[in-house]
């Protein structure tokens, strides 16, 4: 009987895990299920360009994984049973079940409006194609001189800020940050940042935690009233609701806690990979929801099923960092170096040659993504027992 392997979530994680299996697992022995409700992949990380007008490439999994032994399910998941081992689907068809032997959970993570009053009414968000694809038509419309604010000081609020500085330069962009204006990077980092917010004319608000969302305005912690006919909130990201609603062990904020091979410390045959899953780096402090994370997950859960399930040697490699890459704008980047536990260190590239670094990663991703296989040993190993039921 062949062992199946669900798969939940085709991002740059869920995709790279199904391409990996199926490169290491022989087809006779699996059947392996990749379940996504669109039917080609999104490149997340590019969502503040699709917000300001760019266009990004079509990458339609039916072309990725032709040939794999993938299968692809386009469907949304809305409900996990692990103690049945069952999945919950809704596809064009109506609802439906998909029951499982090894399921990885790759479900991410959306926007966080953290109980801001007024978020969900009245901010855009850029953590989904349909998000960005709402800004993008939201902007368009607005005319020279109105006001937009961004509401968050991480890499994606500054990549927002510095796209839309960059693309409408007739619009007044600030953003609003609940610390300093980089104040995670190293002084050459900040300093460069400063420059590029400068030379783009955005305003920056700094201590600045927003308490409000109203249809024309934010309200700041401190009683500031920042003018915004957009507001663009990237406070954060929140992992999708299911896995909390399940028997699985998760942290307060619904991330699934999982070992060093991405396995469900509750479950052991459940895998959790990228922002849905608890993985603790160096210095066993939590890793970020990254795609810096997020792709080594996912190859360290695909071996580790593929070891269990043919009697072969787990893998320990270290999940660690090596930079941030931030982009400002189509000409302008920022790469900071950190240590393996993601502090920064003094060096950091800036400029022209940093944009073209980030620009490369970001190529680099999405090709990882539409060329799942490449790379992985052609050697299909054999299925020989089920994996473990205990850590």
């Amino acid at each position: 009987m062949q062992h199946r392997i669900v798969v939940l979530g085709a991002g740059y994680t869920g995709a790279i895990a199904a391409g990996r299996l199926a490169r290491r697992l022989r087809r006779e022995d699996v059947t392996l299920a990749l379940v996504n409700a669109e039917p080609d992949f999104v490149e997340r990380v590019r969502m503040h360009q699709l917000a300001v007008g760019q266009d990004l490439r079509p990458r339609p999994f039916s072309e990725m994984f032709a040939g794999t032994g993938v299968e692809l399910r386009l469907a949304k998941v809305t409900g996990v049973d692990v103690d049945r081992r069952a999945v919950a689907v809704v596809d064009a068809n109506g609802a439906g079940e998909l029951t499982y032997d090894t399921l990885v959970y790759a479900l991410g993570s959306g926007w966080n409006p953290q109980g801001v009053p007024g978020v969900d009414e009245h901010a855009h968000e850029i953590a989904s194609r349909p998000g960005a694809l709402r800004l993008r038509e939201r902007l368009a419309r607005l005319d020279a001189g109105q006001p937009v604010v961004v509401v968050g000081g991480g890499l994606t609020g500054l990549e927002a800020a510095t796209e839309i500085a960059e693309a409408r330069p007739d619009l007044d962009v600030a953003l609003a940050a609940r610390g300093g204006l980089g104040d995670r990077l190293s002084p050459k980092g900040r300093r460069h940042l400063q420059r590029v917010f400068g030379g783009l004319g955005i305003t920056v608000h700094e201590h600045a935690a927003v308490t409000a969302v109203e249809a024309g305005r934010v309200t700041t912690a401190d009683g500031r009233s920042l003018p915004a006919a957009v507001t663009v909130w990237t406070a954060g990201f929140a992992v999708h609701p299911i896995a909390r609603a399940t028997t699985l062990q998760t942290d307060d904020t619904g991330r699934i806690v999982v070992d060093g091979t991405m396995r469900s410390v509750s479950h052991p045959d459940v895998y959790a990979v990228g922002d849905a899953a608890l993985a603790m780096g160096p210095g066993d402090k939590p890793l970020r929801m990254s795609c810096a994370s997020g792709t080594p997950s996912a190859w360290q859960a695909a071996d580790a099923i593929a070891a269990r399930l043919t009697g072969g040697r787990l893998p320990h490699a270290p999940l660690r960092y090596f930079n941030q890459c931030i982009s400002l704008g189509r000409r302008e980047g920022l790469i900071q170096y950190v240590t393996a536990d993601d502090r920064a260190v003094q060096a950091a590239l800036t400029g022209r040659l940093a944009a073209v670094y980030k620009e490369l990663v970001c190529k680099g991703a999405a090709w990882g993504v539409a060329n799942p296989t490449f790379g992985v040993p052609t050697r299909r190993r054999r299925v020989v027992r089920e994996p473990a039921t205990v850590g």
